[in-house]
């Protein structure tokens, strides 16, 4: 067991000394972003039952790789590699790698992590670079014990928490609810991004039109006198634990995740409004929470167990208020929904027990704008015309809301 730490260890070194130590030209620059040669670049399974990694790169770049287990996973964390526009899965020909992806995880650093179907150790990792300055990176595993990958996955680096745990909420005082004495502050989450695209259909990107349409919402909001935050401004990775800190970072009264997600498996189209709830209310749900809370876990990330009992407690208390709340503001935009003639599910509001919606103290609601697996909503979602519609209901709805809601407010305050 200390050999395999200490041959983790060595490897650990070894990468990193490979990427800087690499002969470069005379004003060659590691800190230039360096890019991905897509096609001269591939994932492929190995005669011996292991697997190949093979990246070709336009400069060396500095890096590291490591493993991290529940899934076992292989983590490459680059400073700071542009992948372009292509996906991860084109150069995936493994089928030991179940899912595969990558993408910026925060400002300077890309990360690339490959889901294996089981147990594997690092035999090789190293970077070489061309007299043109050109590099390759190789990442070669083998087939390992149980127990050798535990402790190789037990050592990794122990700054992987920088991307899983969020900084805590620069909150001098207690957020008190709003009584319509100052703007609504609105927090938009526009759903995945970087190394979590979500779904995909042909040069559809939810993570992409998420983003487009988050920005003309917050446009609309700021012109109807409301404060509006986004939790991220670019394609990069935002852990969701990290989405809820912003929201209350910002003081958010209102925290909505926008989403364009995809359920090939049966029949979806339409606007959605999901709101809390532990278990979710039918199998589609359930099947969206445990897709979103997953791409945490694709990304590095694991939260799990990370509430102690007085912590759940007193957060469902807060729960009693907020959520309420939130559900009288699913209400008011399926209304305006409706009111807009905008086309929604047939069960337009629904309950999912997902990762962004558990604030306790922020009424917090998802958003499914359409799904992509239907070809109308992707029409839809390409028609600015009918996204303007869309983020005008929305905006009314909040507006409603928020009289309402402060009204309410005022009265308990007495």
């Amino acid at each position: 067991m200390r050999a395999v730490r200490a041959i983790a260890r060595i490897l650990a070194i070894a990468t990193m000394a490979a990427a800087c130590a690499s002969p470069l030209r005379a004003g060659d620059d590691l800190t230039a972003l360096a890019r991905l040669d897509p096609a001269a670049s591939g994932l492929a399974d190995t005669a011996s039952g292991g697997v190949t990694l093979d990246l070709a790169l336009s400069q060396p770049v500095p890096f590291r790789v490591f493993l991290l287990a529940d899934p076992p996973r292989l983590v490459i964390d680059f400073s700071e590699l542009d992948f372009g526009p292509s996906r991860a899965e084109a150069l995936d020909r493994s089928a030991a790698v179940t899912r595969f992806g990558w993408g910026l995880i925060r400002p300077g650093w890309s990360r690339l992590v490959a889901e294996l179907d089981g147990p594997y150790r690092i035999r090789l990792a190293g970077m070489q670079t061309s007299a043109t300055g050109e590099a390759a990176l190789n990442v070669t595993l083998d087939p390992a014990s149980a127990t050798d990958f535990a402790a190789l996955a037990a050592n990794a680096p122990a700054d992987t928490g920088r991307w899983s745990f969020p900084a805590a909420a620069a909150v001098t005082e207690a957020k008190r609810r709003q009584t319509g004495e100052a703007p609504l502050v609105v927090v938009i989450d526009p759903g995945h991004g970087g190394i979590d695209p979500g779904a995909e259909a042909g040069d559809m990107v939810e993570a992409d039109i998420m983003l487009t349409f988050a920005r003309e919402l917050a446009e609309s909001l700021r012109r109807a006198g409301m404060t509006a935050v986004l939790t991220r401004e670019r394609d990069e990775f935002v852990p969701l634990e990290t989405r809820i800190s912003l929201a209350r970072d910002a003081g958010a009264d209102v925290f909505l995740s926008l989403h364009a997600d995809s359920l090939p498996e049966g029949e979806a189209t339409g606007a959605t409004i999901y709101r809390m709830d532990e278990t979710a209310s039918d199998t589609a749900s359930a099947r969206l929470a445990e897709r979103h809370d997953r791409a945490d876990l694709l990304a590095g990330v694991d939260l799990a167990g990370q509430d102690d009992v007085l912590a759940g407690v007193m957060m469902d208390l807060a729960r009693t208020e907020t959520r309420p709340r939130g559900n009288r503001l699913a209400s008011e935009i399926v209304a305006a929904l409706g009111a807009a003639g905008i086309k929604t599910h047939r069960h337009p509001i629904q309950q999912a027990a997902f990762s962004v919606l558990k604030s306790p103290d922020i009424p917090s609601l998802l958003i499914e704008t359409g799904f992509l697996s239907s070809r109308k909503d992707r029409e839809r979602l390409n028609d600015p015309v009918w996204r303007a519609a869309l983020q005008s209901a929305i905006e009314s709805a909040l507006e409603k809301w928020a009289v309402a809601d402060a009204a309410e407010a005022r009265l308990l305050r007495r």
